[in-house]
């Protein structure tokens, strides 16, 4: 007889833990720095239209599928329609390949939040870059040239997907509990980082840079572009996260007010996050005595250089605030790394039935082999090249297709039926027209752009064959999901 499933042990550790999911490291290096980039105060308002139109109906969509058919996405697919089970696949092997070069990213943190509390990384600017680039992932000069392992990066590694087993070990009710101080440790921490940003000299001139609206950026498609690419990563949409935690909930939780709470709290963490990192930045940018632009960086250069020359400056509790900054990257990254591992290891007990006890150590240690590449001299590279394959083909792709199949295969008004009929908020035929018309259509164009931009111009300044070995890559996962879809499984 097959064992019961597993259940979240309330519904608010499973909001907590899809908040978790969707709130990680890009909150708080990346949306603040994309809001400036395109048009300041003006980009939330195709970033709330894109929450509207693709995020929370996605989100819904998500949900639903997992809790209506109890199962993890190649399953839940596969029930749907039979011969979508690959599209699941093909979710959760994406998934995997993110979560070895994520938790690759949080081994960094690990390092520097013991480097903190000696504020290790020097002093200077160079000192500081160098640090970073040279100290701890000793950069070779391409990806083609991997090197030695970085001992301390390698040990950060470890540390991580040790943390992730012992989160995920005990099933989603001690899950359920671990949430609630991942997900409340950071906004702890981010309050007061925010009251402590907003004390500084020059913050109302980061805040200015992150806030100032220009209005003339609403003609441009790239900037819709960019509010539907950031609402759909940063929710954990296509990931399978989403509907592996909702196959635990019992079939008649309400659906809607979920993804409300879940969408709408990650969205406001990462736009709080902005006033935190900015108010900083303009206190480094007046301390340096140069403009905002100047000191505002993109992606990891603002989490491990730009940000730590800002800590140096504070002229007091600079070690607790590097601290404290560090542990906050860690404890917002720790609930997305063990949710990109928990759709893996539920849709292998859900196909062949094996015991989770095992899968989970196996799933791990395959994860840390696989991760080892990227504690290489290289690994800053392949941690680059990967995550934009990942990211800008294979999960628009995966959205993409659910979308069809949901929309088109099984029908939106059956699915639309069932979301009612479990919900205090009714959701009417307008969803329907835009999980089978608008975001496709947004995901379509997304991609084709994308995919126009990567044959004209490559990935980067890195060399043509990276861009190869990118979309080798997805080609490759696309036919191990077709494998797994066709193995037989030990479960009906």
């Amino acid at each position: 007889m097959a064992e019961a499933r597993e259940r979240w042990g309330s519904r608010s550790s499973f909001v907590f833990a899809a908040v978790g999911a969707a709130i990680g490291l890009g909150n708080v290096w990346r949306f603040p720095y994309i809001t400036y980039q395109n048009g300041g105060g003006a980009f939330l308002i195709p970033y709330l239209i894109a929450l509207i139109t693709a995020g929370i109906p996605l989100m819904i969509l998500e949900y639903a599928v997992g809790q209506k058919m109890q199962s993890s996405p190649p399953t839940a697919l596969r029930k749907i329609w039979s011969k979508a089970e690959w599209i699941g696949w093909f979710a959760v092997v994406l998934v995997f390949v993110l979560a070895t070069y994520y938790a690759t990213i949080m081994a960094w943190c690990v390092n520097y939040l013991y480097y903190s509390f000696t504020q290790a990384w020097g002093t200077t600017g160079a000192e500081i870059s160098n640090f970073f680039n040279q100290t701890l992932l000793g950069k070779s000069g391409s990806p083609g040239i991997l090197g030695g392992i970085q001992l301390p990066v390698l040990i950060g590694l470890a540390i991580t997907w040790l943390l992730i087993y012992l989160c995920l070990f005990k099933g989603v009710k001690t899950l359920g509990k671990i949430v609630y101080f991942t997900v409340g440790i950071p906004w702890l921490i981010l309050i007061i980082m925010v009251i402590r940003g907003l004390t500084l000299p020059g913050a109302i001139n980061g805040l200015n840079f992150y806030l100032t609206p220009d209005f003339s950026v609403l003609l441009s498609p790239k900037v819709w572009l960019a509010a539907y690419g950031q609402i759909f990563f940063t929710l954990s949409l296509a990931m399978g996260t989403l509907i592996v935690y909702a196959s635990y909930l019992p079939k008649n939780s309400d659906i809607t007010a979920n993804a409300f709470m879940t969408s709408l709290a990650n969205c406001g963490t990462a736009f709080f996050a902005g006033f935190a990192v900015f108010s900083t930045l303009g206190y480094l940018a007046q301390s340096m005595g140069v403009g905002v632009p100047e000191v505002a960086t993109s992606g990891l250069g603002l989490a491990f250089v730009t940000y730590p020359a800002a800590i140096n400056l504070l002229p007091v509790a600079g070690v607790l605030f590097g601290a404290l900054f560090f542990l906050l990257l860690l404890t917002l990254g720790i609930d997305s790394a063990f949710s990109q591992v928990e759709p893996v290891v539920g849709s292998i007990v859900d196909k062949w039935g094996f015991n989770k006890k095992w899968v989970l150590p196996a799933v791990v240690g395959f994860g840390f082999l696989m991760g080892i590449p990227y504690t290489t001299r290289a690994g800053f590279y392949w941690v680059d090249i990967i995550d934009h394959f990942v990211c800008t083909y294979g999960l628009t792709l995966v959205g993409l297709l659910e979308c069809i199949v949901i929309g088109y295969v099984f029908g939106a008004p059956k699915v639309r039926k069932y979301i009612n009929s479990v919900s205090d908020v009714r959701i009417g035929p307008w969803w329907d027209v835009l999980i089978k018309i608008v975001t496709p259509i947004v995901l379509g164009a997304s991609f084709i752009f994308e995919l126009i931009t990567l044959i004209r111009k490559g990935y980067g300044n890195y060399p043509i064959w990276t861009t190869f070995t990118g979309i080798g890559l997805i080609i490759v996962l696309l036919i191990v999901s077709f494998i797994l879809s066709k193995k037989k499984g030990g479960n009906p």
